[in-house]
């Protein structure tokens, strides 16, 4: 199948194949993503920017190595790196700030345990997460949220385990964000931010999800190995953005 014109693709292939991913796609088309970037997260540095001057961290790709391979976006903070590699909500936003600071886009990921839902938790938990990354972010950089940092939502108990928010749970928490960026950077951020849902998306779920006004489209995982499925995947994109009057 064909993927509408209108429909934006962020595609995170693994590092050793990232050089060869923008080789092979058409970059008017696709834009390619790492799925991660080193920070010294010990640093304190007040002017959010990160950079150091010691080393070297053997094994890690850094957002300026990102920078020379004129790779475009990078994805922060995912749910298995907060939980399988400890990475903190202060680790996260430095990074996030380390990446902006050398021109990269970011689709931050935010999410919680299935625990945490059934504590009463989730919008807590989400808040304190997306905190970390407003604190890091110079103020200068707060009026490119809308087109350079992404919100990816991804509740932990639905990944890669069949396991789906419902549109309505989605919805709830992703208007929940929106309000938040409202309420503590600006209501034209939060206008212009997308907020994508992460949690076991597929083709039978994802016309249903983009119904709603603020999911703004998606992260996708093992879906996207099925090309077929992975193009009515970005294609519901555009009925969502047709349903909300952003076309």
């Amino acid at each position: 199948g064909e993927i509408a014109d209108n429909v934006d693709i962020v595609v995170a292939p693994p590092f050793l194949y990232i050089d060869q991913a923008v080789e092979a796609l058409d970059a008017k088309r696709f834009k390619v993503a790492a799925q991660n970037a080193w920070v010294e997260y010990t640093l304190q540095d007040p002017t959010h920017h990160y950079d150091s001057d010691t080393g070297a961290f053997t094994g890690e790709v850094s957002a300026e190595m990102l920078e020379d391979l004129d790779v475009p976006w990078v994805i922060i903070g995912h749910s298995e790196r907060r939980t399988l590699l400890g990475e903190d909500n202060s680790t996260v936003g430095k990074k996030v700030a380390h990446a902006r600071y050398h021109g990269l886009n970011v689709i931050v990921c935010v999410g919680e345990s299935l625990e945490e839902r059934e504590g009463g938790k989730t919008l807590e938990v989400i808040f304190a997460q997306l905190r970390a990354v407003a604190d890091e972010i110079d103020d200068r950089e707060h009026s490119s949220w809308g087109s350079q940092v992404v919100i990816a939502y991804e509740p932990i108990w639905a990944i890669g385990t069949g396991k789906v928010a419902t549109p309505e749970q989605a919805q709830e928490v992703h208007a929940a964000i929106r309000q938040w960026l409202v309420d503590n950077v600006s209501e034209e951020v939060s206008k212009a931010t997308r907020i994508q849902y992460g949690g076991s998306v597929n083709d039978g779920n994802c016309e249903d999800l983009a119904k709603y006004s603020d999911i703004d489209g998606f992260l996708v995982g093992g879906a996207s190995l099925d090309a077929d499925k992975f193009v009515q995947i970005c294609n519901s994109s555009v009925a969502h953005y047709k349903a909300v009057g952003r076309l």
